[in-house]
């Protein structure tokens, strides 16, 4: 059974396209937990990565979505958990490959450099697509 629960989190470049997945979502059966930010007033983004990456911690099978300026940000703060595999992506194809060959568990988006809506569309091809396991399980476990 897919796991629809789901953790967010966004800087404030990131919290209208934050608050739109967020409504999407929940709209689409998921369970869905917002590390912040809540409002569009400056912040920094590690702290908000950092929620989120603590928040999925203990649950292998959670999935997590950030969103920043440029995703490069959120993308960075969160790979510096050690449980933690995320992956800015730009459109579906990436989003895609990160999921079969990489077993991406965080999406990490630019809310700047994405339209919204080829972040719903990458987001939903993040949500929807597998892990192929295989050559790419070892890979992974070489991390």
């Amino acid at each position: 059974m897919e796991n629809k629960k789901i953790v967010i989190a966004s800087d404030h470049a990131g919290y209208d396209l934050k608050e739109k997945i967020k409504k999407y979502l929940a709209e689409n059966g998921y369970e869905v937990t917002d590390c912040g930010t809540n409002s569009t007033d400056s912040c920094d983004y590690p702290e908000f990565a950092n929620k989120l990456c603590l928040a999925i911690k203990d649950d292998p099978e959670m999935k997590g979505i950030l969103i920043c300026g440029t995703g490069i940000g959120m993308s960075m703060a969160a790979n510096r958990h050690s449980h933690i595999r995320a992956a800015l992506c730009h459109n579906e194809f990436t989003a895609r490959l990160t999921r079969q060959h990489n077993n991406a568990n965080v999406l990490c988006m630019g809310a700047r450099t994405i339209g919204e809506e080829l972040a719903f569309e990458t987001m939903k091809v993040f949500l929807d697509t597998e892990f192929m396991g295989g050559k790419h399980e070892r890979r992974i476990n070489m991390f």
